[in-house]
């Protein structure tokens, strides 16, 4: 089975088309290190909540947008071999992949994939 990264991040609305900039050079990137696939996910209809929400777990100001993102690996071993590759590649140094977005507040994990149809 796969393995994925999930991300969650509030993203400046004016800043979309830099976003989709980034999230095409930074998944060539992954990809050159062995991820199967990247999906980044603009938000269309991404409620508040009164309890829990992406909204508030990305503390979302009124200018930005929520953005779920997930990237596919063949297993858990290439995700991490990719990782250690994607941290040492320079074209992932922040001068070269500057984020338009507060990466401070973005939540991610690691999922085995359990099922998948």
């Amino acid at each position: 089975m796969t393995y994925v990264d999930g991300f969650v991040a509030a993203v400046p609305t004016a800043n979309r088309q830099k976003f989709i900039d980034h999230a095409r050079y930074c998944a060539q990137i992954f990809k050159d290190h062995g991820a199967l696939k990247v999906v980044e996910n603009w938000g269309d209809d991404v409620p508040d909540g009164k309890l829990t929400s992406f909204p508030m777990a990305v503390k979302k100001e009124a200018d930005e947008t929520v953005v779920f993102s997930w990237i596919v690996w063949p297993s858990k071993e290439a995700h991490e071999n990719g990782w250690e590759k994607i941290m040492a590649d320079e074209r992932m140094s922040p001068e070269n992949a500057e984020m338009p977005f507060d990466g401070k507040r973005i939540l991610f994990g690691r999922f085995e994939t359990i099922l998948e149809e």
